[in-house]
């Protein structure tokens, strides 16, 4: 060149083999060769060939877009688009096919291949589809698809049982609450207790599920509060909130208190204004009792401050004070019983507890009325207490007031316990049953005391046993012919020494 500058070369004709390298560089090519030969027919009208070669070339493009991006939804979906609007049903179903084993948890391609289906051959063949889907543990929106399609077939009982595998894969406290609408939408009330309980008890381990799951007590309290079973909504709301630490459970605890100012207070002032119109309805009274102890227990579990908890413990000792204050039906005891194990169990407070067993007892008439129960329970607490000689002294109080086969029972009861080794309380136990005629019970007293491994004085109750025997044989007349129950102790006796 004479002006020194570098010839230009021009490619005139394109490499041999072009290579593809993505799906934007794919459709530019196919975009160029479609203006090529729409250009050409436009020039050469009335050439079949131009037409031929179009056709053919559009035909042996086939899957190409597929090899260069195989997972492309979109692609799959405009692909089996292409084959319904030419009419090719059977070319779409092996597609959607081919679509759905390739990418089996993409819920688009399962809902579309479904709707296919469904205009084909209705129900059976959508059937088919969706369990397949299932198999693969598709997100909820499939679940959601295959279960409307089943109520809209009315096959109730088919979408109960898909909503129990959803739950079986999704154990979500939504997919609970669905369920648990669709039984009460169709009147399942048990079904939908049912659903609810299974619930608790899927959740009920560790705070953090508790925690999630909030929404699932809500709904189940709200649907017994519409069915007006109030004591079945007190009892979720507790124990929800009984696994629950107050910082945790704010929306729960809202709900519950307006629950109670709603229907819990009612039931409290109903119970108050029934005991002010009979103070004699004891059972209005222990109803009382146990519901303020319920708040104490809930509080308790919410973890509440030392002045919350001192407030509600107030409450439960004045329902009892007021309560017991009631002196001419001394019979309804139980109510004392029911204070003295609220005081020693809930609060602790033995000195309390021990006033309380004290003025039960003052008032009881002994000469009249003998509750040895009540006896009994007290000498329990103060042995709880590890006073023994407190103990022993209120039983031989009450034998002296009242000799009572419970009261004996109860005192030599007492003395094996605390010794074991006492032959004298075997002996007096044995006795009792005894006098009572009870000899099959006196005879296993008998046998239990000399097969303990170490006894205070054991030679007394082999005598007391032998001489117990040779009575009994003498009463039934049958000593000198069949003396093998006193021959038998005798033995084992002399075994022993």
């Amino acid at each position: 060149m004479q002006d020194g500058r570098a010839p230009q070369i021009k490619n005139r004709a394109p490499a041999a083999i072009q290579h593809v390298e993505d799906l934007e560089e794919l459709h530019d090519y196919r975009d160029c060769k479609r203006k090529e030969f729409e250009k050409r027919i436009r020039q050469t009208q009335g050439s079949i060939n131009e037409w031929l070669q179009y056709a053919n070339w559009e035909a042996i493009q086939g899957e190409r877009a597929l090899d260069i991006d195989p997972l492309s939804v979109q692609l799959w979906l405009g692909y089996t688009e292409m084959e319904l609007k030419g009419r090719n049903v059977q070319c779409a179903r092996n597609l959607f096919d081919r679509a759905v084993t390739l990418l089996p948890h993409v819920d688009q391609l399962w809902l579309r291949y479904v709707y296919l289906e469904e205009l084909l051959q209705g129900a059976p063949g959508a059937w088919q589809v969706f369990e397949r889907c299932l198999q693969s543990e598709p997100d909820d929106k499939a679940w959601q698809a295959y279960i409307e399609m089943e109520q809209r077939y009315g096959e109730h009982d088919r979408a109960s049982a898909i909503y129990e595998q959803w739950i079986a894969v999704h154990p979500k406290p939504q997919v609970w609450i669905k369920w648990a609408k669709f039984e009460e939408e169709r009147g399942k009330l048990d079904k939908v207790r049912e659903v609810f309980q299974t619930a608790l008890e899927f959740f009920r381990n560790g705070a953090e599920q508790v925690e999630k799951v909030q929404a699932v007590f809500n709904a189940f309290a709200k649907m017994e509060t519409r069915l007006k079973e109030y004591e079945r909504v007190c009892v979720i709301y507790k124990f929800a909130l009984s696994r629950l630490p107050r910082s945790k459970s704010q929306a729960l605890f809202a709900a519950y208190t307006k629950f109670e100012k709603q229907h819990g207070s009612n039931t409290t002032l109903e119970s108050v204004r029934e005991l002010l119109r009979d103070g004699r309805n004891y059972n209005v009274w222990f109803d009382y009792a146990r519901l303020e102890e319920g708040v104490l227990r809930v509080l308790r579990d919410e973890g509440a401050n030392p002045e919350e908890e001192e407030r509600a413990i107030e409450r439960v000792r004045e329902v009892y004070e007021r309560a017991v204050a009631r002196r001419y039906w001394q019979q309804y005891i139980f109510l004392w019983l029911f204070y003295t194990l609220f005081e020693e169990t809930e609060t602790r407070d033995y000195s309390w507890a021990r006033q309380i067993y004290q003025a039960a007892i003052s008032l009881v008439p002994h000469k009249r009325f003998m509750f040895a129960k009540l006896w009994l329970m007290f000498a329990s607490f103060e042995v709880h207490c590890l006073q023994l000689p407190a103990a022993r002294k209120i039983l031989g109080t009450a034998i002296g007031s009242c000799p009572k086969e419970a009261l004996f029972k109860g005192y030599i009861q007492l003395e094996i316990d605390y010794d074991p080794r006492n032959s004298a309380a075997w002996l007096r136990y044995a006795e009792l049953e005894s006098q009572l005629e009870d000899i099959a019970r006196a005879r296993a007293i008998f046998d239990l005391g000399i097969s303990q491994p170490q006894l205070s004085t054991p030679e007394v109750l082999w005598k007391a046993y032998i001489d117990f025997e040779i009575e009994e044989g003498e009463q039934a007349k049958g000593w000198v012919a069949e003396p093998a129950p006193a021959l038998s102790v005798l033995d084992a006796s002399s075994d022993c020494s």
